[in-house]
């Protein structure tokens, strides 16, 4: 076979492909323009932490991934961790699926299996409360739902719709039909 004739059909063939692929992407967009893009900026694995006026640690979050809308300048998160201290510096530990937090700053939402944790400082028995959708007021150390909640310590299991707390103070409230178990032997075990 010539030479030639094998170059010259597989060029053919080449040009053939490229116009067909031409023809094809014609009607395609292109890249949406800078200004039009959603995000105005993305994090990934980072660590923020947020101080009040005096300089004091008022939050902390770490996550995979955060993303700023540009339009109105909240964020969504995923898998947020907040870390929020308390009047005597431990660490309350607030994990969900999904987080929000405001423009400024003032409210954050986590919503799916949400999952608190008091701080593990050795002064009070170890807390947990878990439930699908939780709004936190850091400026006020507050948090709240209206959700079903699941709280435990050692020796107590409490459930109920709707719940309270004061991350200063430690109380909270469940707000109705609240259940309460109590298991000694959890208790006694715990300590």
């Amino acid at each position: 076979m010539n030479t030639r004739l094998l170059i010259g059909g597989a060029l053919l063939l080449a040009a053939l492909a490229s116009g067909w692929s031409a023809w094809k992407q014609r009607g395609a967009k292109g890249p949406a323009p800078a200004a039009a893009q959603r995000a105005d900026f993305i994090l990934g694995d980072f660590e923020i932490i947020s101080l009040d006026k005096d300089g004091k640690e008022r939050i902390t979050l770490r996550a995979p991934s955060m993303e700023r809308n540009k339009a109105d300048q909240t964020s969504s998160i995923v898998r947020p961790l907040f870390l929020l201290p308390d009047a005597d510096g431990q660490h309350w530990q607030l994990r969900a699926d999904t987080g929000w937090v405001s423009a400024k700053g003032e409210e954050l939402r986590l919503r799916g299996h949400v999952a608190g944790d008091s701080p593990r400082d050795g002064t009070t028995p170890p807390t947990t409360f878990r439930t699908s959708k939780l709004n936190i007021y850091p400026d006020r150390n507050q948090a709240r739902t209206s959700a079903r909640v699941t709280m435990t310590r050692p020796g107590l299991r409490q459930t109920g719709t709707g719940f309270r707390v004061n991350l200063d103070t430690r109380q909270y409230s469940l707000l109705s039909e609240v259940k309460t178990r109590y298991e000694p032997n959890a208790a006694r075990q715990a300590r």
